[in-house]
């Protein structure tokens, strides 16, 4: 069974910064590896309907952003270690939720910031901001 892998959730005051890492357990995912995949981060919050965070090209080269979140989070992609990483800066309490890593085969159709979009799924990372 090939799963996505999130880590690096925690507890941290507003201000301060976390970094989430997503990683592929088991076998390379449809014998792909990571790096053959657009990967995205997407947030859902108590209450609220599962969003778009970011997003990366299997390259690297190309990243989309939600406006929540830009100028303060950045992703990441080491191919080589097949991992894909979200540096979160200057967090607010309004970022707290469980954030989900993703993975989109179809490339080709270049980034994009809906659910449907992306074929596998991690389970998930809790974030909590306090104030």
């Amino acid at each position: 069974q090939v799963q996505l892998v999130e880590s690096g959730g925690g507890l941290v005051q507003a201000g301060g910064s976390l970094r989430l890492s997503c990683g592929a357990s088991g076998r390379a995912l449809s014998s792909r590896a990571l790096s053959g995949y657009n990967m995205g981060w997407f947030r859902l919050a108590p209450g609220k309907e599962r969003d778009f965070v970011v997003a990366i090209s299997a390259s690297g080269g190309t990243t989309l952003y939600s406006d929540s979140v830009k100028g303060r989070f950045t992703i990441s992609r080491d191919n080589a270690k097949n991992m894909v990483y979200l540096q979160m800066n200057s967090l607010k309490p309004e970022d707290t939720a469980l954030y989900y890593c993703a993975a989109a085969a179809d490339i080709w159709k270049g980034l994009r910031g809906h659910a449907r979009a992306y074929d596998y799924w991690g389970q998930g990372t809790q974030v909590t901001v306090s104030s």
